[in-house]
C-alpha cells in the first residue's frame, strides 16, 4: 500500500508500508513509475489533515507521561520527561509504557529516543538505526548521516561531495567555516543536534495550573470506585488552592484507558471556588449531560484531575445582606444550568459602553462574568427614561398635522391614530462615528403619553435634502 498527492501535474508517492518498501518504493517515486515496477499496488490519498488528527490523539495519550507535550508535525512528538521518568522507574519503563500506548493506539511501526535536548533526540528519533534509543551523551548522534541536520538538499548535498558523511564529522570541523558557507541558523542546529544547546518546546497545551493524578495498580472500571477516586483528587487540589489563595474557574477531569483511549470531562464556574462539594455535583451533572456516556473499555488506569484556570478566593466574611446570598445561589444555577445544557446557551445581558440605544446591552454567557442585576439596577423611578422594551428595526410612524411643530402631537402606528397629551423632550443622540452607522443619522427622541395613558420612545431621523423628516417608534414603557 502506498500513499500518493498531486505534486506539479503528477501523482507522486508521500508514505509507503513495509511491503513496498522492500520492494524499492520510496516517497517521491511518481505513481506512473510505481505501477511499472510493481502493478499489484494498492493506492490510496494522502489525507493530511487526517493525519494531524491521529497525531493529536496520540499527544492527548501522552499527557498520560508528562504535561508537556509538543507536535512536531506531520509525524513526531516531543515529550518533556523531565522528573517524569521517576514515576515508571526510569527512563527504560518510561519508554516501555510509551510504545505499549503507541501499539494500543494502532502504530506498528515507531522510533523513540531519549536524549539531553528536543533535537537531538529527533535526530536519533528520525535517523538513528535503532527504534528505541537512550543516550546520555553525544556518542550515537555522532554516527548519525548529515541528513540529520535537515537542511537544504544542496547543502546536504555539498557535506557529502566534501566527504563529510557524519555528524561528527561537520562537528570536528571548526563552525566559522559553515558559517561563511551556509548560515548561522546551520550552526545552531548542529549545536542544538549535539546537546550543546537545548531549545525549549511549546508545549501544545499549555501546562495546567494544578495537576493532581492518581495511578491505579489496576485499571479500575467501577463507577462508584472512579468517583472515589475524583473525590480524592478534588479534596486534595482544595488544599493546594487555599494554600495559595487561589479558586477554580476551569477544572478538568481526564481518564486514561489501558488501551490508549483518553477521556475527558470539563467543567466551568461563573466564581473561583475550591468547595469539593461545588465540583463533584458540577461533575455529576456533565457526566449526566454528556451523549456518549464515559465508557471505560477495559478500565481507567489513570486518572487526573486539572485545574485549568484559576484566579485569586479570599474567604469573605458573612453579612446579612441577601443580596451576597442571592448572587451566590444565582452563580451555582448558571453552573448547573452551564454544564447541562452548554456554556454559550445560558446567557445574561450586559451593559455596553455606549449611548446608542439599539447597542446598549449585548449578550454574553453568563458564565463569564455573573453579575446580580438588581445590585446594578438603576434607582426605582416613577418615570424612567428608557423603555425596557425595544423594536428592531425601530418602526415606521405617520406623523399627522404640521410636520414643523417642535413637539409631536399626534401620529399613526399599526392603522390606529395616538393623541399624544404629554410630551418631553427632544434629546439627541448621534451615531459614533467609529463604528457603522445606522442609517437614521441624528436622531431626536421624546417621551410621549397618550390620551390612553400608553407611553411610547420615539424618534424623529435627521431631515435632508433628498427626503422630510421621518418618524419612528423605537420603544414601549411598561
Amino acid at each position: 500500500m502506498i500513499f500518493i498527492e498531486k505534486n506539479q501535474n503528477a501523482s507522486r508517492l508521500v508514505a509507503v508500508d513495509q511491503v513496498a518498501k522492500t520492494q524499492g518504493l520510496l516517497p517521491g517515486l511518481s505513481l506512473a513509475d510505481a505501477r511499472a515496477r510493481v502493478p499489484t499496488l494498492r493506492a490510496v490519498t494522502y489525507d493530511a489533515h487526517a493525519d494531524i488528527v491521529f497525531l493529536s490523539k496520540l499527544a492527548d495519550a501522552a499527557l498520560a507521561f508528562t504535561p508537556t507535550v509538543a507536535l512536531e508535525e506531520p509525524h513526531g512528538l516531543t515529550l518533556d520527561i523531565t522528573g517524569c521518568a521517576h514515576l515508571f522507574g526510569d527512563e527504560t519503563g518510561l519508554v516501555a509504557k510509551l510504545k505499549a500506548m503507541l501499539r494500543a493506539n494502532g502504530l506498528s511501526l515507531s522510533r523513540v529516543a531519549v536524549a539531553s535536548t528536543p533535537d537531538m533526540a529527533r535526530a536519533l528519533a528520525r535517523f538513528g538505526d535503532t527504534d528505541q534509543i537512550l543516550t546520555q551523551g553525544d556518542r550515537e548522534v555522532r554516527a548519525l548521516p548529515v541528513a540529520a541536520l535537515e537542511g537544504k538538499p544542496e547543502d546536504i548535498r555539498t557535506l557529502q561531495r566534501a566527504g563529510l558523511k557524519t555528524i561528527g564529522a561537520v562537528a570536528d570541523r571548526p563552525s566559522i567555516l559553515f558559517t561563511a558557507r551556509f548560515t548561522q541558523a546551520f550552526t545552531i542546529r548542529l549545536g542544538r543536534i549535539l546537546g550543546e544547546e537545548d531549545r525549549r518546546i511549546t508545549p501544545r497545551r499549555a501546562p495546567p495550573v494544578y495537576l493532581l493524578e492518581q495511578r491505579c495498580p489496576e485499571p479500575v472500571g467501577n463507577q462508584d470506585v472512579i468517583e472515589r477516586i475524583i473525590l480524592d483528587l478534588a479534596q486534595r487540589l482544595a488544599k493546594q488552592l487555599e494554600i495559595n489563595g487561589d479558586g477554580g474557574r476551569v477544572f478538568e477531569a481526564a481518564f486514561f484507558r489501558s488501551d490508549g483511549a483518553v477521556r475527558s470531562l470539563r467543567i466551568e464556574t461563573s466564581q473561583p471556588t475550591r468547595d469539593t462539594n461545588v465540583v463533584m455535583r458540577l461533575y455529576r451533572d456533565r457526566l449526566d449531560a454528556l451523549a456518549d456516556p464515559l465508557d471505560p473499555g477495559f478500565g481507567f488506569d489513570l486518572i487526573q484531575l486539572h485545574a485549568l484556570r484559576v484566579e485569586p478566593s479570599h474567604v469573605t466574611q458573612s453579612t446579612f445582606d441577601t443580596h451576597d446570598e442571592d448572587t451566590e445561589q444565582i452563580g451555582r444555577l448558571v453552573d448547573r444550568l452551564s454544564v447541562m445544557f452548554g456554556r454559550d446557551r445560558i446567557t445574561q445581558l450586559q451593559a455596553a459602553n455606549t449611548h446608542v440605544p439599539e447597542r446598549s446591552q449585548i449578550v454574553r454567557p453568563a458564565a463569564e462574568k455573573l453579575e446580580c442585576t438588581r445590585c446594578n439596577a438603576q434607582p426605582f423611578e416613577a418615570k424612567p427614561i428608557r423603555p425596557l422594551h425595544l423594536f428592531v428595526p425601530p418602526q415606521i410612524i405617520e406623523m399627522t398635522g404640521c410636520p414643523n411643530e417642535p413637539q409631536p402631537a399626534r401620529f399613526c402606528w399599526r392603522r390606529v391614530m395616538h393623541h399624544v397629551v404629554f410630551a418631553e423632550g427632544p434629546e439627541r443622540i448621534a451615531d459614533e462615528w467609529w463604528r457603522v452607522p445606522s442609517g437614521f443619522g441624528l436622531r431626536d427622541y421624546f417621551r410621549v403619553e397618550t390620551v390612553q395613558g400608553q407611553r411610547f420612545w420615539i424618534f424623529r431621523a435627521a431631515i435632508t435634502r433628498e427626503r422630510g423628516p421621518q418618524w419612528f417608534l423605537h420603544g414601549v414603557f411598561a
